[in-house]
């Protein structure tokens, strides 16, 4: 598809900033269903959001975050009150935009979901979009391109909404020069600071402090309880590994399948785009017009006139060139006419969405089966994709009943499946991602369980990941302990004291401010340096943000911080100078910054005014319900 076209515009960023966990194609019916009990999580208007609802948006989510955060991931990220919460905003924003999109006659047309589709790199062979691939892709996740086709237009329609609605973020030139005079403000600062290592000495704690204070806070000083395990891993991916596709096998796959293996005839061509968001259409044709004369009277030219007068940044300095693309890749009209021409040949004046396109054909690659030895390694896959599948499903329920039956060691499991017995190191009841498969919530559940400490037995076979079983037994044990105190008495008298001591800084900070503003300055300030909201560098951030903080009226101004950890500073603002100015890139960029923001918070003021419009009620005991 065109270059321009493949980058994501502004509106569409900021849509996707808006929402704290994006739409990412949560499924026609989590957005339409309407069922539910008295369990319901939320209710807007006469719409409502069902546990069943919810539970599998979390879900899905937890599994989205699992395939970007691999070993990283850990299961409490979205365990907590805040995270549910805007999981749920998330789906009541959805039904808030669905709703008006309709009342707004909004529709994502054909187009802007074949060419969403086209610019998915998942879906593209050798940078070229790939319809095996696209439905190969599909197939992996359980979806039809119908359902998936129609989940995509929904979403487009709701960032269709959202971008409409954003496009009132448009920063004034007044509002703009001013914000970013400020931005780029210099403030001379002087900085003395009371150092907490310097009031030391002052502090005298009682003698029963570090007692009392390990008395009082007994559980910071528990060491956890840890277990080293052995575990085995049954999954897919392990049962694919044993298992072979016979040349044969492929064989059949191929010739009972040919019209999969089928390479569409592509086509290569160079067009010269007249963009109408310029000029209005009228004049936009009017020059195609004039374009496509000339190319008639000079064909050799047209490679000059699209670098000169073409409107797509990504084809015109390469003379229009688009390279060689399948039906599906385009728009329909470009499309139509593209495939329609004779190799060499020059369209007429075709419009489409983007404008008024001239389009030259320039190579055919004819339709072409794909030859076994091309395909084999797909084939091959595949095969052992689905066959594992099946075993695994078949292997799944056995793996489970041999470790709960036998479970005083996992050698059996191990030598049935042909599984290797893998041990950890010391673990805690903390799921940690760092700890792979046992990393997780379930499993680790199951092997601090009363059984699987005393006893020693096998844990029950734990799902860790789709299609991925865990089994795992207590090799050693260390209980829970409470640190003696003589261990840890330095150290709790170390943090007391500096807690004191930073009081004390603090204290004589505040004092000495007082003396500073009644015009009192005796104090040898450090080098003077020079700051702005851009980069503050120079001095810590709690001292920037009181530095900008000052009222500049009347010079020398004064202010003090606590540093947590170091002391007190004292700051002295001296004088106050313009920034440099910036550059056009520069600017442009702050500007579309502060766009971007203002953008955002229109999208959630009319957020907000639906809300009270629909009347959305939460039901928080629902909300916090966990999935049974």
């Amino acid at each position: 598809m065109f270059d321009a076209v493949r980058n994501n515009k502004r509106i569409v960023q900021v849509f996707l900033a808006l929402i704290t966990l994006p739409f990412a194609f949560f499924g026609v019916d989590s957005y339409m269903r309407n069922s539910g009990t008295g369990g319901d999580v939320a209710a807007i208007g006469d719409m409502k959001i069902t546990q069943q609802q919810f539970q599998q948006t979390l879900r899905e989510q937890q599994e989205r975050l699992r395939t970007q955060l691999g070993a990283q991931f850990d299961p409490k990220l979205l365990d907590n009150p805040e995270a549910r919460k805007a999981i749920l905003d998330d789906l009541i924003n959805q039904r808030l935009l669905l709703v008006e999109a309709g009342k707004n006659h909004m529709f994502a047309s054909d187009d802007a979901v074949r060419r969403a589709i086209a610019g998915v790199d998942a879906f593209k062979v050798d940078g070229k979009f790939s319809n095996e691939r696209y439905e190969a892709a599909l197939r992996a996740q359980g979806m039809s391109p119908q359902g998936f086709e129609a989940q995509l237009r929904q979403d487009l329609t709701l960032q269709q909404l959202a971008g409409a609605i954003g496009q009132s973020g448009i920063v004034s030139r007044t509002v703009g020069d001013r914000l970013l005079a400020l931005q780029t403000e210099k403030r001379e600062v002087a900085e003395y600071r009371l150092s907490l290592d310097s009031y030391l000495d002052k502090v005298k704690l009682p003698d029963d402090a570090a007692r009392k204070f390990y008395d009082e806070n007994s559980a910071q000083f528990q060491t956890p309880e840890q277990a080293k395990a052995e575990y085995v891993v049954l999954s897919m991916e392990t049962i694919g590994a044993q298992l072979s596709v016979s040349e044969a096998e492929i064989k059949a796959a191929y010739d009972s399948h040919k019209e999969r293996y089928v390479q569409p005839e592509e086509r290569r061509a160079s067009h010269i785009l007249i963009s109408s968001e310029k000029g209005g259409k009228d004049k936009a044709k009017a020059k195609a017009e004039e374009l496509l004369t000339e190319i008639r009277k000079t064909p050799a030219a047209f490679a000059d006139l699209a670098r000169k007068h073409s409107d797509d940044p990504g084809s015109a300095a390469k003379g229009g060139d688009l390279g060689f693309f399948a039906r599906g890749m385009m728009v329909k009209s470009f499309e139509d006419s593209a495939f329609g021409l004779k190799d060499g040949e020059v369209s007429g004046v075709v419009e489409s969405d983007f404008g008024f396109h001239i389009i030259k054909l320039t190579g055919v690659h004819a339709a072409k089966e794909k030859p076994l030895a091309e395909v084999k390694d797909e084939i091959e896959a595949e095969l052992k994709k689905t066959a594992a599948s099946r075993k695994f499903a078949e292997a799944a329920e056995a793996f489970s009943n041999m470790v709960y039956e036998q479970a005083d060691s996992l050698a059996p499991v191990a030598e049935k499946f042909k599984l290797t017995i893998k041990q950890s190191d010391w673990l805690g009841r903390q799921a940690a991602p760092a700890n792979g498969v046992l990393g997780n919530e379930k499993i680790l559940a199951a092997l601090f369980s009363g059984d699987s400490i005393q006893n020693k037995r096998n844990t029950e076979a734990v799902e860790v990941a789709p299609n991925t079983l865990v089994a795992a037994r207590i090799l050693d044990y260390k209980a829970a302990a409470l640190q003696p105190f003589d261990g840890v008495k330095a150290g709790i008298e170390t943090l007391l004291k500096r807690k004191e001591a930073l009081v004390l800084a603090a204290r004589d900070g505040a004092e000495r401010l007082e003396a500073l503003k009644k015009g009192e300055d005796k104090l040898g300030w450090g080098a003077v340096k020079t700051v702005s909201r851009l980069d503050a560098r120079g001095i810590p951030p709690l001292a920037a943000q009181a530095v900008f903080r000052m009222d500049a009226g009347k010079l020398p101004a004064y202010a003090g911080v606590e540093l947590p950890g170091e002391g007190y500073a004292l700051l002295k603002l001296g004088k106050v100078l313009p920034g440099d100015k910036m550059d056009d890139a520069a600017r442009k960029g702050m500007l579309q910054q502060l766009g971007a923001l203002l953008s955002k918070e229109e999208v959630q003021t009319y957020l907000a005014a639906l809300r009270a419009r629909y009347k959305v009620e939460i039901n928080q005991v629902a909300l916090e319900a966990k999935d049974k």
